[in-house]
Formats: C-alpha cells, structure tokens, sequence
C-alpha cells in the first residue's frame, strides 16, 4: 500500500486492520510462488453497487496483467454495478490509470466529488467517479455518494433525501 498510494488515500495500519472484520469488506490477493502478496484488491459489497477502495500491484511486477487479472476476479463474482474512485485526468500518468479502468468496461462520470479523509488533520480530496459497467444516472450517483460517505468514510450523508 504505502508503494502504490500517497498517504492520504489509505487508512493508517489499525484502521486498516479492523476492516477486515467488517462483513461488507472484501480483500483479494495474488501471490507469488513464495506465498508472498504481490498485488492486492480491496473492495466492498453493498446492496445494489459494489467498491473497489484499493487495487495495487508490487511496482517491480506491473504491467504484467495482475491488476487486470484482479479487477475481473471482482467483477465476476457478481452482477452488481462495481463503482472506482481515479484521480482526475489532469496528466499522462492520471489519464493511463483511467485508460486503464475504461478498457475493463469502466465508464468516467462528469460528477464532481471530493474524497473526505482518510486521515485525521487531512482535508478532501477531489476525485473522480467511473462505473461499470453503466454511466451512473443523477440518482444513482447520489445514492452511492450517500452511501460511501456513510459506510466507507464515516462521515454524514451529503444528499439526505436521496434514494
């Protein structure tokens, strides 16, 4: 994790820790022949979406199609619409990551959001949303908002009469 993202965009070590006990969490690995977890997918499952949080592969080994071969394990294991967070497209290695996603079947949405904090004493940070394997509708992205603040994030709804 701390190879793959700056230290806003993950939890610090026990925060991390006690996910794995929360039901809605799920955590995929790949492994080499040695046992060793070379790449890693976190997500979670929700009623009617589900979120990848974090996907991370050892940077020695990129490329090599683990993050393809984990994005599809994840898709595939149910027909619930799969929500990714990115970082906007604002250089070649932002729009690569997008790139990415969208030759998975993600779509990137124009809706404006901020990621609260992973951190205490850090502020939001703005990303983007995309989806698979649909554009999200106004509703929908509502919704979803609502609910990652709620669940993921822990902080109050943005959209309270939202469905």
């Amino acid at each position: 994790m701390k190879e793959s993202f700056p230290i806003i965009e993950y939890r610090n070590y026990e925060e991390q820790k006690e996910l794995l006990s929360n039901p809605r969490y799920r955590l995929l690995t790949e492994e080499n022949k040695q046992g060793e977890v070379i790449a890693f997918l976190a997500g979670w499952e929700f009623e009617i979406f589900r979120y990848v949080e974090n996907i991370a592969v050892s940077p020695t080994i990129r490329g090599g199609g683990i993050g393809k071969r984990l994005m599809k394990r994840f898709i595939k294991q149910s027909t619930l619409p799969v929500i990714l967070e990115v970082e906007p497209p604002e250089d070649e290695l932002k729009q690569r990551r997008i790139r990415f996603y969208e030759r998975l079947g993600f779509r990137l949405g124009n809706y404006k959001y901020l990621q609260p904090p992973l951190r205490a004493g850090n502020s939001n940070f703005p990303l983007c949303i995309m989806s698979y394997p649909d554009l999200l509708t106004d509703s929908q992205f509502k919704f979803i908002k609502n609910q990652l603040y709620r669940e993921v994030y822990n902080v109050p709804a943005v959209y309270p009469n939202s469905v």
